[in-house]
């Protein structure tokens, strides 16, 4: 696969030692030794999906242990003294670890053996086909509600915070620009009724996704164009839907969004919640919010409840 918008993340020194210089953990030390929960680990410098939890295992050695990669994301090439064969993120280069072949510890028989620095572990949610999540951020989070709200197959839709480190914020805080967090929305859809793939076309024709940070008037980190995955499908999806808009020149400059794991959503507080709904005489959402509205109606008609 090939990414036209893959960005990496600012590394710390230590993880910069791993990933970058090919370092090595203490064996023991690593924060995902011993973690066994579901879900997803990406690559730590480009958010790569790696591994799926299924596919790890305790082989007391000290490091996290996976008997398979995600197909196509794990480079492997034979380290220059020959002696091992190093792992590495297909996508960015990243160092990972090394692979070993011929234990018998697993029916795979091959043991992928990792740095926890050079990964980072995003804990599966729980969903099921008719109560999937998607996690979008696109300006204002008024406006995404709004029109998210409308579609046939979405049973709920809440305003909130996600994609930066600062636990519990509050509005005033997210709007400072100094959590890391945007305004963004959490659907909960039936993806019987509308796919993923859906959803993605109506955030993309209901946003500006090239103003980096800004929609509109709106300007800060905190309006920034973001999607949060929480599984390997919807990475995909979201890498392959953005590939396509550039291949077909649907906008003038390049597509700025972050595509990044979802660890953690916050809900904003109750007066954000259904804004629209309470407040459609307000002079934002007559010159902001319902011109939005009128164009989803007009494109997406079919979709609409």
């Amino acid at each position: 696969m090939i990414l036209n918008n893959l960005k990496f993340n600012k590394l710390t020194a230590t993880e910069e030692q791993i990933i970058v210089h090919k370092g090595t953990e203490m064996a023991g030390t690593g924060e995902y030794d011993k973690v066994f929960a579901d879900g997803l680990y990406v690559c730590r410098r480009c958010d790569t999906p790696l591994y799926k939890s299924g596919s790890k295992f305790d082989a007391h050695c000290g490091w996290p242990s996976f008997d398979q990669e995600i197909s196509g994301r794990v480079n492997r090439q034979t380290d220059s003294d020959g002696a091992r064969t190093e792992i590495n993120c297909a996508l960015c280069g990243a160092h990972l670890g090394h692979v070993f072949m011929g234990e018998k510890m697993t029916a795979k028989d091959t043991r992928h053996c990792v740095n926890s620095l050079s990964i980072r572990f995003i804990p599966q949610l729980k969903s099921t086909p008719d109560a999937a999540v998607a996690v979008f951020g696109g300006g204002c989070f008024w406006c995404l509600e709004a029109v998210f709200q409308r579609l046939t197959g979405i049973s709920s839709v809440v305003s909130g915070y996600a994609g930066g480190t600062t636990p519990n914020p509050t509005y005033k805080q997210v709007s400072s620009g100094i959590t890391g967090h945007a305004e963004v929305i959490r659907i909960e859809y039936n993806a019987n009724i509308i796919s993923y793939q859906d959803l993605l076309e109506v955030f993309f024709t209901l946003h500006d996704p090239t103003t980096p940070n800004q929609q509109g008037n709106d300007i800060g980190t905190q309006y920034k164009s973001i999607i949060l995955f929480n599984s390997d499908e919807q990475w995909q999806a979201a890498h392959n839907h953005i590939n396509h808009l550039e291949e077909i020149e649907e906008f003038k400059n390049p597509i700025t969004t972050e595509i990044k794991p979802l660890i953690a959503f916050y809900t904003a507080e109750n007066d954000h919640q259904n804004y629209y709904l309470n407040n459609s005489e307000q002079s934002y959402c007559k010159l902001i919010i319902s011109p939005k509205i009128k164009k989803l109606e007009e494109k997406f008609s079919n979709k609409l409840k």
